[in-house]
């Protein structure tokens, strides 16, 4: 358990080493050489909220481990000691936040006042654990980590850097990042808001990175995933991937499989790879599928991983969220052959432009199962769009070249001049 904070004590926090443990009272012991190594490099701090893992985690663990140990000291600070976070970044230094929430921030709830309020108490243990960890750049993912680590990483003297995965109207990027924040990340254009002032005028956007070269057997996965559906070989699997909240739309999924059920001369299934987030919506969803002839259509599949596997068994991968940044799913897709279609909104059109997926009217299940079956049954139209996809996903998308974008910011943060990453994994860069 994690001692309550007290803002005239200073916080204790519990470091560990991917080569050993220490207990939850235990401080770190650092050798001469120990320090003489961490002020040779960049100490960069990924301080995380909550325990949920997704997309913006997946990314970033893309980009760290093709960092260099001989240039950065990564520390990763998260609330749950052996959570799905802990454990997802296991083989990096951790600290636990000596300060966390006894009650987290909701995922997926907006900011305000009152939210921001509930982090003021801690900020100066906070600020007091980066002193301590010697913090040079303090990199944040998301609203929550936003608002409970920028202003402490301000007065720890750390370098802030605010990577926004949101919406474009997100009030912390637009009120808060251009005056604390002294480098904003945008993964997509569409998430910068269109006011730009302070740090906002210097935004840049990053593509997240992805693996450009996965070679999936597209056909032994779909003959996997038709066995446990136990449906006919020439079934339309139509795919969802992503948490069951709002904005991405789920029961309009449904809606769009029941559509294509109607006029497709095929039998037609949906598979739905995810987690519900949201209660009352997932209670919507079941009851739905209940009550209507969608419960034989539609299946439930969990979360799976990887989840870029499941979506080359399928023969399309239906994108009815709103107000995405840029989702994931939609770029694996890309990369593993499975054609597109997506709403009008958000991110979605920057990621498939150009021709490289489909676009309807967001909010029209019978315009997204038209365009499917379109789609489908012009099969030379389909693989020029598949074979365009993949050759611009692999372009834009690569570990490379985010790894390239994101370590010139941090030398820039740093004010170092380093030389380039080399893009290899870690066990091989340790070796050197």
């Amino acid at each position: 358990m994690l001692r309550p904070f007290d803002a005239d004590r200073p916080c204790h926090a519990v470091f560990r080493d991917p080569a050993f443990s220490l207990s939850a009272n235990a401080q770190p012991v650092r050798s001469e050489l120990s320090d003489m190594a961490t002020r040779r490099r960049t100490t960069i701090c990924l301080a995380f909220a909550g325990d949920r893992l997704g997309g913006s985690h997946i990314s970033l663990r893309g980009l760290l481990d093709a960092l260099s140990e001989h240039l950065y000291r990564i520390i990763v600070i998260v609330e749950v000691p052996d959570g799905r976070i802990a454990q997802y970044f296991s083989h990096f230094e951790q600290v636990i936040d000596p300060c966390a929430l006894e009650e987290p921030f909701t995922v997926g709830s907006r900011f305000g006042l009152g939210s921001t309020l509930r982090t003021v108490p801690r900020i100066a243990g906070r600020a007091r654990l980066l002193k301590e960890l010697q913090a040079d750049i303090v990199h944040t993912n998301d609203g929550r980590s936003h608002a409970s680590w920028a202003l402490a990483a301000k007065l720890a003297g750390a370098k802030v850097l605010w990577h926004h995965r949101g919406d474009p109207d997100a009030r912390g990027t637009g009120f808060v990042a251009p005056v604390l924040a002294d480098q904003i990340v945008a993964v997509s254009e569409y998430s910068l808001p269109p006011r730009r002032w302070g740090k906002l005028k210097t935004a840049r956007v990053i593509h997240s990175p992805f693996d450009v070269n996965l070679n999936i057997d597209r056909a032994a996965m779909r003959k996997r995933l038709v066995a446990e559906l136990g449906c006919p070989d020439d079934t339309i699997i139509c795919c969802y991937c992503g948490q069951y909240i709002i904005r991405k739309r789920p029961i309009k999924f449904i809606d769009a499989i029941e559509e294509l059920a109607k006029i497709a001369d095929r039998p037609v299934m949906g598979v739905m790879f995810g987690e519900p987030e949201d209660a009352e919506l997932f209670a919507e969803m079941q009851d739905r599928l209940a009550s209507s002839h969608a419960g034989s259509l539609v299946r439930l599949m969990g979360y799976r991983e990887p989840g870029h596997d499941w979506i080359a068994a399928c023969d399309a991968l239906l994108v009815t969220a709103l107000n995405e940044p840029l989702g994931r799913t939609l770029v694996e897709a890309m990369l593993v052959g499975t054609p597109v279609v997506a709403t009008q909104s958000g991110g979605n059109a920057e990621a498939l432009t150009p021709d490289c997926g489909i676009i309807v009217r967001p909010d029209d299940p019978h315009a997204m199962a038209t365009a499917v079956l379109d789609l489908l049954g012009s099969p030379e139209l389909c693989t020029d769009l598949v074979r365009r996809a993949q050759a611009m996903a692999k372009k834009r998308f690569s570990r490379e070249r985010h790894v390239e974008q994101m370590t010139l910011i941090y030398r820039e943060l740093a004010k170092e001049a380093q030389p380039a990453v080399n893009i290899t994994d870690r066990s091989s860069l340790s070796s050197q």
